[in-house]
């Protein structure tokens, strides 16, 4: 399995596999003076995804409407994968919101009889019988990020980690605050009828709580825009006059927060903004703005999903593990972006 090109060899390491297993998992799979360990090896090496064209396999790709950057990202990773497998075609479809038409468009790729589905659902449980449908037929599915309400209806998953990306933020500033006395920290979420939302907030309060001198004093939730940020942000300062920190969940509703807080003429406080965008990547290097960190939510999970896509249609495991199938689940880490790393993750910043 390769890893997306765009990645540094840490981030490869992070986004798939963990920070410390990769190479202990690389180790054990090296080889040894006992020929029967090289026997073994030489199986797994066999059964294991790589790079030499293999057995054809075509991928159908579903995903919601690209009406976010991220989102945008997603799908581009997912192209950008397919095309460097001499072996894998991509069947993949306009994308929607509406639940009954990206269920349509999931029916017309099972009717094609694609090898394998991937699928990032605009909602999980709403699309779960298709899912199902999907694995009845025969067709492996891997769920994208939105995960599906039954494990029956896909036969791996893949996607981020929302409560570790508020634990983290939540960490990294209360490494900042540590020293203050009665610091105070806000918070401006994303949708809140999301189970995303709710799982980032948690994880904020969960960090937040091992720093007693930090209160959060203020919350708001907005929608993933540009627009909401702004307007929301405004709502934060005006109520607020004094604060230590920010945490923002998402980077393109962190475009309207700035602006608002430019406006507002501000500049007392740090921020910390979610998912990893270019443009906070870009802030966060210049180091000239209240922008100083941002968390990952890597969409580099998409060209992952296509890796495990193509093993799965071709009977392969995955590099680096001692198993012969796939897993049945990868949570990608959140890392914190600083101005001390972000030349390593500044080619996986999505527009």
């Amino acid at each position: 399995m390769r890893f997306p090109q765009s990645s540094s060899p840490t981030s490869r390491r992070n986004l798939l596999l963990g920070t410390a297993a990769a190479g202990a998992l690389f180790a054990a799979g090296c080889t040894s003076n006992e020929n029967n360990d090289s026997d073994e090896n030489s199986k797994q090496a066999a059964n294991t995804a790589n790079d030499k064209p293999g057995k054809a396999v075509t991928i159908g790709f579903a995903g919601p409407q690209a009406d976010h950057g991220w989102l945008n990202a997603i799908n581009e990773q997912a192209k950008r994968r397919a095309k460097e497998y001499k072996d894998v075609t991509l069947e993949i479809t306009e994308g929607s919101n509406d639940t009954a038409q990206q269920i349509g468009q999931i029916e017309t790729l099972i009717n094609k009889k694609v090898d394998v589905l991937v699928i990032l659902p605009a909602d999980g449980k709403a699309l779960t019988q298709v899912g199902l449908k999907a694995m009845r037929a025969g067709i492996p599915v891997v769920n994208l990020d939105r995960i599906f309400a039954s494990p029956q209806a896909y036969r791996c998953w893949i996607g981020g980690d929302n409560y570790g990306m508020g634990l983290n933020a939540g960490r990294y500033i209360g490494e900042q605050l540590k020293g203050k006395k009665n610091a105070k920290v806000i918070e401006l979420a994303g949708i809140d009828n999301l189970e995303l939302t709710r799982q980032r907030t948690e994880g904020f309060n969960a960090a937040l709580k091992n720093y007693p001198n930090i209160k959060k004093v203020g919350r708001q939730a907005a929608e993933f825009t540009v627009e909401s940020g702004q307007s929301k942000m405004a709502q934060l300062l005006q109520a607020h006059s004094d604060f230590d920190a920010l945490w923002n969940h998402d980077d393109d509703q962190g475009v309207g927060a700035e602006r608002a807080i430019k406006q507002a003429g501000r500049d007392d406080f740090l921020m910390v903004g979610g998912a990893g965008a270019k443009h906070a990547m870009d802030a966060i290097k210049a180091d000239n703005t209240v922008l100083k960190a941002t968390v990952l939510y890597p969409p580099t999970m998409a060209a992952s999903a296509i890796d495990l896509a193509r093993a799965l249609g071709q009977g392969k495991g995955v590099g680096g593990l001692a198993e012969l199938e796939i897993p049945a689940s990868l949570t990608l880490y959140s890392a914190v972006v600083t101005k001390d790393n972000v030349d390593e993750y500044l080619p996986t910043g999505f527009s």
